[in-house]
């Protein structure tokens, strides 16, 4: 019983690890990797807005193509950028940027995101791509609620979304709070001062985005259903072949039955 205690906790200690790192709750969403129209929305959305940094380095533009229902010329008009035409379906969905580029412009590679779904979760990712707001103090001037110590890159949708502005929380973390006479301001004795994120304010501040904020929701969740997609091709055939996997195993269970009760009617 000790040994299964201590197993567990092993188990769920990269959970509670991960819920310590941020105390922003998850937002739900509802993907759909069978909806071929989200699915083609967000494989836009990704090459105009993330690709230029990130890559899809397991995916080929021929097996989107297929499983996205989209036709070559469709692939080379929407999908291949201008300058990497001279692609073909069988190449993978690379950016254009070197490593070496990248680590000079940016100061480290950008990951691929291929499995990013895999390692995250759609939730995590929804909430990543919602919670951005304005830091000027911030890697390229913004920050995002899921990375309280910073994250190294722009905010790539901010012309759909607008700026947000985020309200934090000051807490006295391993001290007494208290306000001092003189200049009227909170100070943390024997302990910490240590800003906690609260909420988004309604409205952006400066330029607003070209999207309303249900656009925007809906934006990032056909992105996300495409990285769901990506992180698992395979997923749908898997399904449909789980369906007929499951309804032989019945009717052979039933046969099964039925010749067991032929076999041990004379017996008994």
């Amino acid at each position: 019983m000790k040994r299964l205690a201590i197993l567990l906790s092993l188990l769920c200690s990269p959970v509670m690890l991960y819920a310590s790192g941020s105390n922003v709750p998850l937002l739900k969403v509802k993907t759909d990797i069978g909806d071929m129209n989200s699915l083609q929305r967000g494989a836009k959305y990704f090459v105009n807005y993330c690709m230029g940094c990130h890559s899809l380095k397991y995916s080929s533009y021929g097996r989107i193509a297929k499983d996205l229902e989209l036709q070559e010329d469709q692939v080379q008009k929407d999908l291949i950028v201008s300058w990497e035409r001279e692609k073909r379906l069988s190449s993978y969905m690379t950016t254009a940027m070197t490593k070496k580029q990248s680590e000079v412009m940016l100061g480290k590679a950008p990951p691929d995101l291929s499995l990013i779904v895999k390692s995250k979760s759609t939730r995590w990712l929804y909430t990543f791509l919602k919670s951005f707001y304005s830091d000027p103090s911030g890697d390229y001037g913004v920050g995002n609620a899921l990375y309280p110590t910073g994250m190294g890159m722009p905010h790539a949708l901010v012309g759909l979304q607008g700026l947000q502005e985020a309200v934090f929380i000051e807490k006295c973390e391993g001290g007494e709070l208290v306000v001092n006479a003189k200049t009227k301001k909170k100070e943390c004795k024997g302990g910490n001062m240590a800003s906690r994120f609260s909420h988004f304010k309604k409205k952006t501040i400066g330029p607003k985005g070209s999207m309303t904020a249900s656009q925007y929701d809906l934006m990032v969740r056909d992105l996300v259903t495409f990285l769901e997609y990506v992180s698992e091709p395979a997923k749908l055939e898997r399904q449909r072949i789980g369906v007929w996997v499951m309804l032989f195993m019945i009717l052979f269970t039933a046969m099964a039955y039925l010749l067991k009760k032929e076999y041990w009617r004379d017996v008994h």
